[in-house]
């Protein structure tokens, strides 16, 4: 497990990578922001070129001049003439589109003008997918967010949400995505797109995944419908939820909710067919065959740290996979052979019981180890013994508030009273005072009906 990013960033140089095969699940910006996140990560290796090679040439069919410029200065002139700064494409572009943004603007006011409400919203959202476009995400979500006062149908306003979704997530201003989200699962028929519905749940599902939420983004994820497909190619891949959710889920869900949510889902399941790698380490994983499910993960490491968005958390949900199966291991079992265990975890004995020693001193695991024997054993109550106990006592104070009951009934039934200075008070007065006084000086705590007794119908502390 890498403990520096640096060691991550050495550990993602990783031969058999086909960056090809993985940028094509994505469109527009999310494609160009991977391919420059795998350059960044990939610094002096063969791929580092390969990925600004394909972003150099996916920013020249968009309008974001300035980006292309910061990617040919990162070539350095390393990939030949071809991939030099083209001074009359950045002109020609530049002129175009201000005169596009002028254009847009122009439009705008007289919209405004003429208190065009649908046109007025329409203009907002071109000036963001212009804005967009070239790059200034700050003034396209401006834009967008400025459409929701001229929304008039709930379709509207989740094309408003959407657009400052996917904005907010490039800006990482993830509290506006959770806002936005809110507003727009809050939108009447929204649950009857299946697509739609989907979009939120996969947002959602990122955007608590950033914020290292795992159980959380791990139940969003899995409520992704296949029905999605390449819809939001823009942001994520199916492929990406398949990958989130498995390794939040198994980072964070328990062997009942893992089944229900994972592995017995429909939905999810269907997912999991474009990550067989997954889908093979989520079965292990829950088959006990952990050697098995951590070789998986291990193989699939240097992927992962390619990835922007689970880059940063690799290190933290490895950790608790790995965790989560050492617990379950040892869960069933009064004492473990340490030595047998750590052939099943594919691991050394000194490291495994140091592992294993962390989780007792956390919490995690109820146990003690044996060092000379190299012998776990569990710290398990009798429950057995426990329960026999409260049962004998239940018994116990059972039958002594019975014979204490029976005994006042007793004491009424033959007209047992306290003689004494009571005076000229009736004989009823003074049985009920004489009860009093003994009840209080049992403390037994005990109510019982006096009234078929002769006593008025009275109740008595006895």
């Amino acid at each position: 497990m890498a403990t520096s990013m640096e060691e991550d960033t050495h550990v993602a140089d990783h031969g058999s990578f086909d960056l090809e095969a993985y940028i094509s699940n994505y469109t527009g910006h999310a494609k160009i922001d991977r391919l420059l996140f795998i350059a960044e990560r990939s610094a002096g290796k063969p791929l580092e070129l390969e990925a600004l090679r394909m972003a150099h040439d996916e920013l020249k069919k968009t309008e974001n001049t300035q980006r292309y410029k910061d990617v040919v200065a990162r070539i350095e002139g390393r990939l030949g003439a071809g991939y030099t700064l083209d001074r009359v494409w950045m002109e020609n572009t530049d002129r175009r589109s201000a005169s596009k943004g002028e254009r847009l603007e122009s439009e705008l006011q007289s919209f405004k003008a003429a208190m065009m409400k649908e046109s007025i919203r329409m203009g907002h959202s071109d000036l963001g997918d212009w804005a967009y476009d070239r790059g200034d995400l700050q003034t396209a979500f401006k834009c967008y967010a400025r459409t929701r006062d001229y929304c008039t149908t709930s379709r509207h306003v989740v094309a408003m949400c959407l657009a400052v979704i996917r904005t907010a997530l490039e800006l990482e201003n993830f509290v506006h995505v959770a806002n936005y989200i809110g507003k727009a699962e809050s939108t009447p028929d929204v649950v009857n797109d299946p697509i739609t519905h989907s979009k939120l749940k996969a947002a959602s599902g990122l955007q608590l995944l950033r914020a290292k939420k795992f159980k959380q983004a791990a139940r969003k994820l899995c409520e992704v419908s296949p029905e999605m497909g390449s819809s939001y190619s823009d942001v994520m891949a199916l492929h990406d939820v398949a990958v989130y959710g498995s390794l939040c889920a198994l980072a964070s869900l328990d062997r009942s909710e893992l089944r229900t949510k994972v592995i017995s889902s429909i939905g999810f399941r269907e997912i999991l067919e474009l990550a067989p790698e997954m889908r093979e380490m989520v079965h292990s994983f829950y088959n006990s065959q952990y050697a098995a499910a951590l070789r998986c993960l291990d193989a699939l490491k240097p992927s992962l740290l390619l990835d922007m968005h689970l880059s940063d958390s690799v290190p933290q949900l490895y950790a608790l996979i790995r965790h989560r199966a050492l617990c379950q291991y040892v869960q069933p079992f009064s004492s473990v052979n340490l030595a047998a265990m750590a052939v099943a975890f594919n691991t050394a004995v000194g490291e495994l019981e140091k592992q294993l020693a962390g989780l007792i001193m956390d919490g995690a695991i109820s146990a003690r180890i044996d060092s000379a024997t190299k012998v776990l054993y569990a710290s398990k109550a009798d429950l057995r013994a426990t329960t026999f106990a409260k049962v004998l006592a239940a018994g116990e104070a059972y039958c002594r508030d019975t014979r204490a009951l029976l005994l006042r009934a007793n004491l009424v039934q033959h007209d047992f009273m306290q003689s004494g200075p009571l005076g000229g008070r009736s004989k009823k007065d003074r049985l009920e005072r004489s009860l009093y006084d003994m009840g209080g000086l049992s403390g037994g705590g005990l109510m019982f009906g006096m009234g078929g007794m002769g006593l008025g119908g009275r109740s008595m502390m006895v």
